[in-house]
């Protein structure tokens, strides 16, 4: 199965754990819960919420998208029972494919760098991944390491027949994304603003689009690093938010379905990261950072009654390896 023969037709979302109907792993996927953050609340500004993700059992929200994937495949057909699945991945979709697929005894083949967070890499051999790490430039991501990781998935695939997921080409995903909307609308229905960064995507448009078919008129923020901005500038870049930017305009980014781009610095998503950490108890990764940042800075221009919500995409459990906590003990952090 080639990345072009992914259906591009939309289908509503479906409680999938009903469709599925597993008594397994898989029925625990969603339902996460939302916290709020006034330890980050700007004085006179709305309140920021955050849709806990890491509750998961990856402890990310690629958990959906991974069940998504998958499950439409099946449904459709182009992924037969026992047939292998390929995939790259520069974040956690990893984790999460090999979870589904461990769970549904699909074998799976990644292709993933170096400068992937050392639990990441470890989580996904753990749960029966087959891995082909690529090396990088002093273990940094660099602008093309996107299409590198792309050409070895599709050698795999013609090599092997493997079905490819193509995550950041594939719509299924956005069935997963839209239960995320709706969970959100279910938390604080009065919702002013959402926030998410970019990888695929998938999450911010999916879950955009739930809320507008729910006819709620929340502004939509796409979010990215300033040193890779592939929405506002068309450019990719090095950076260190993992699965974040890497691709130049996303093909399942809509832009009827967002109203605005925050591009803000890695430094300042990072800041937070560790401020969430010493405030809060919250231990989150980069991704999740800058999303409350952004979260942050609109809070600011917005009114105390208004309610702004963001993702924090997954624990900080999958980080420690890479330093991103180290300033909390007065250390320099190091982007590299």
């Amino acid at each position: 199965m080639s990345p072009s023969d992914h259906s591009t037709e939309y289908t509503e979302p479906n409680n999938m754990t009903d469709e599925i109907n597993y008594e397994s792993t898989l029925t625990v996927i969603g339902d996460t819960p939302m916290v709020e953050l006034p330890s980050l609340r700007p004085e006179g500004g709305a309140s920021i919420y955050v849709k806990w993700e890491g509750a998961n059992p990856t402890g990310s929200l690629k958990d959906r998208m991974a069940l998504a994937m998958i499950e439409q495949a099946k449904k459709r057909g182009t992924l037969q029972p026992g047939e292998p699945v390929v995939e790259f991945t520069g974040g956690s979709t990893g984790s999460s494919l090999a979870f589904v697929c461990a769970v549904l005894d699909h074998p799976l083949h990644i292709v993933t760098a170096d400068c992937v967070a050392e639990e990441k890499i470890a989580s996904m051999r753990a749960l029966g991944a087959q891995l082909e790490v690529i090396e990088t430039p002093n273990g940094t991501a660099y602008e093309g390491l996107s299409d590198d990781l792309r050409t070895e998935a599709e050698k795999l695939q013609t090599e092997t027949g493997a079905y490819f997921t193509d995550q950041f080409d594939n719509p299924d995903q956005l069935t997963g994304y839209e239960t995320l909307g709706q969970e959100i609308l279910d938390q604080r229905p009065d919702i002013d603003d959402f926030v998410m960064i970019v990888g695929t995507g998938g999450c911010a448009m999916g879950t955009s689009r739930s809320l507008r078919n729910h006819g709620v008129d929340a502004t939509v923020t796409v979010v990215e690093p300033a040193e890779s901005p592939v929405i506002s500038d068309g450019t990719t870049g090095s950076h260190s938010v993992q699965g974040t930017a890497i691709v130049g305009s996303p093909p399942l980014v809509e832009q009827d379905l967002y109203d605005q781009v925050c591009t803000l610095p890695t430094e300042e998503g990072i800041e937070c990261v560790q401020q969430l950490a010493r405030d809060d108890g919250f231990l989150v990764g980069t991704s999740t950072g800058m999303n409350v940042a952004a979260a942050r800075r609109i809070a600011a221009e917005r009114h105390p009654d208004e309610a702004v919500v963001t993702v924090a995409c997954d624990t900080g459990l999958k980080y420690l390896s890479d330093g991103l906590y180290e300033g909390l003990n007065g250390s320099e952090f190091c982007l590299s």
